[in-house]
């Protein structure tokens, strides 16, 4: 168990990383750095993606305290991503509060990684797919006719 501050540290050397070369990385300064791992600071949600990106370990990492596992939340950070470059950030927050929702569901129980992973994926296939055909049917004319143009 851990602190985000004392993960990002333990992380950061891990990686070879000084905080200079992190912070260069990620796109802020050494000084936010050692604020983050002073605990006098919280990075904002962008900022974390690029430095669990970067660290080699998971968001759900570095955010949740009773995690010990960097890979924990692979498949669900997998997920948020692609929903993030398909429908912006309201759209992995939509996805996140169903994944969310969907955690109800090993409430109490232990269950396997896998088990977990493979129905984050069959949630996130309904929302892209419920998505897509919103778009589809929502989408004015006007508005897919200057988007095709824009892709020739």
């Amino acid at each position: 168990m851990g602190t985000l501050a004392g993960k990002l540290c333990m992380a950061r050397m891990s990686a070879h990383l000084n905080q200079e070369e992190l912070g260069a990385k990620v796109g802020v300064s050494r000084r936010s750095i050692i604020a983050y791992e002073g605990g006098q600071a919280i990075p904002r949600k962008a900022v974390l993606r690029r430095l669990a990106q970067t660290l080699g370990v998971t968001e759900y990492y570095l955010t949740h305290d009773d995690c010990e596992d960097p890979d924990e939340g692979q498949a669900r950070e997998k997920n948020l991503n692609m929903v993030r470059e398909r429908f912006g950030s309201k759209g992995a927050k939509e996805a996140a509060a169903l994944l969310e929702k969907g955690s109800v569901f090993f409430a109490g129980g232990d269950i396997p990684q896998e088990d977990k992973d493979a129905l984050f994926d069959a949630l996130m296939t309904a929302y892209v797919t419920a998505k897509n055909e919103a778009r589809a049917k929502f989408t004015p004319k006007s508005v897919k006719a200057a988007a095709e143009k824009k892709k020739k």
